[in-house]
């Protein structure tokens, strides 16, 4: 029922795009910051290597959620756009595209993986210090107050990853 596949562009794209509007719609705060209509336009480009990626949830073959990383340097790669839309929320499927993007930021080279949580949003700040997330300094600008900037160190994910497997 549920899958959780790479997304290609331009096949994807206006899935990609609808899921990341919606994103920042459900948001209590203004994004602009972000200059996100710029990422958006540049989303085939910067997203259709492998030191980059964007994964789509799918149920019964259509997209209802989302989760990406870029590459920041050889060593450190961001989080970002983990969504899924709010009628289907509650199945452990944030779970699974969080782990997607850990494995696949593994398999990419990556050691260390961070983002940034919105204040409002603390289901997910909960899952991602589930996986071991801890206070990191900033990767990106994020002026809103009460922003939580985490890392977690991938090669210990993936010792951990290791041993339960």
């Amino acid at each position: 029922m549920f899958e959780i596949v790479r997304a290609v562009f331009p096949y994807d794209l206006k899935d990609v795009l609808d899921l990341y509007r919606e994103y920042i719609d459900s948001t209590s705060v203004d994004l602009s910051f972000q200059d996100n209509e710029q990422e958006f336009n540049l989303l085939p480009e910067k997203y259709s290597s492998e030191e980059s990626k964007i994964f789509l949830l799918k149920k019964n073959s259509k997209s209802i959620g989302c989760a990406a990383f870029r590459k920041l340097d050889d060593a450190v790669c961001e989080m970002k756009r983990v969504y899924i839309r709010p009628s289907e929320r509650g199945s452990n499927q944030g779970a699974k595209l969080v782990d997607r993007v850990l494995q696949e930021a593994v398999i990419s080279g990556y050691k260390k993986i961070c983002l940034d949580v919105l204040p409002e949003f603390k289901t997910a700040l909960k899952l991602y210090r589930s996986y071991g997330f801890v206070e990191h300094s900033p990767v990106t600008n994020n002026p809103v107050l009460g922003t939580q900037f985490l890392g977690l160190d991938l090669e210990l994910y993936n010792k951990k990853l290791q041993r339960t497997s």
